[in-house]
């Protein structure tokens, strides 16, 4: 398994329910050209946590190897998610079924309220974050961005959070980045991972720069051209964006500011004789 559980070379590890990983790109294994396709974009990725459908799962192709089989061939370690539901019984119903089929306590919540936008239904999100926290489950909460709803899934047992950047599926990258920002400082201690609505490299790249601890994805890969490439590419844009959030950036200026000093040029004052 490529998950790293302690690495002293590599200090800048992200943390998701006890669990280190030194890659903060989390990828989905849906809508691929192929498996053989979708393999090989998991690997160029670097990604060590991949999100499955379990009704993904349960289908089975014509030679009779499971798409968990795949998925373990990988080495990677598998988020669940509860894609689709609609209510939080519903969510809670498909948690329990995947921890008896993947074998572990994560679980990527979703319970959508509207079939247009696949906005999170906060009310039943956090109704069945309650229920799933007290059944020992490592609950990783499809959301907004909104504060109140942060508080409650928190209040619930949730210790990840994952906003969308855009509505799934739409490429449109941070289109609330205030928001996003603002939740940023409002939970400094958190994990938090943008999910859902990144369409090119430098979406995510931008969410690693405001601070973001991770961003996960799928359509952006899956229905690119060159998948294989194009994961590639996210995995450095997330590596830019990071390295760049930790080196310290610069403040922002109304005026423009000479990178190079005027004073002590050799024809400084030429002009004014």
């Amino acid at each position: 398994m490529n998950v790293v559980e302690n690495n002293v070379f590599n200090t800048d590890l992200l943390n998701l329910y006890g669990t280190s990983v030194s890659s903060r790109l989390l990828l989905g294994t849906a809508r691929y050209p192929s498996p053989k396709i979708m393999s090989a974009s998991v690997l160029a990725s670097g990604t060590e946590v991949v999100t499955v459908s379990l009704r993904r799962e349960l289908a089975r192709d014509p030679s009779g190897h499971t798409f968990h089989d795949l998925i373990n061939e990988l080495g990677v370690r598998v988020l669940p998610n509860t894609a689709g539901c609609r209510t939080a019984k519903e969510a809670v119903t498909t948690a329990l079924m995947a921890r008896e089929l993947f074998a572990t306590n994560w679980i990527k919540l979703e319970v959508i309220a509207n079939d247009d936008t696949l906005q999170p239904d906060l009310f039943g999100l956090v109704e069945a974050a309650k229920e799933l926290c007290s059944q020992e489950f490592n609950v990783f909460p499809y959301t907004t961005e909104d504060l109140s709803a942060a508080d409650k899934l928190m209040a619930a047992g949730c210790k990840v959070l994952m906003p969308w950047g855009a509505p799934i599926g739409t490429g449109r990258g941070l289109e609330n980045r205030y928001g996003l920002v603002t939740m940023r400082n409002y939970f400094a201690a958190i994990p938090l991972i943008v999910d859902a609505g990144v369409g090119v490299p430098s979406h995510a790249c931008e969410a690693m720069e405001i601070g973001f601890d991770g961003v996960l994805l799928n359509t952006a890969v899956a229905r690119a051209v060159d998948p294989v490439a194009m994961a590639g590419a996210f995995a450095k844009a997330v590596e830019a964006g990071r390295a760049g959030y930790l080196a310290g950036q610069m403040e922002q200026c109304d005026m423009a500011a000479p990178s190079t000093p005027v004073a002590g040029t050799p024809f400084f004052d030429l002009e004014k004789r």
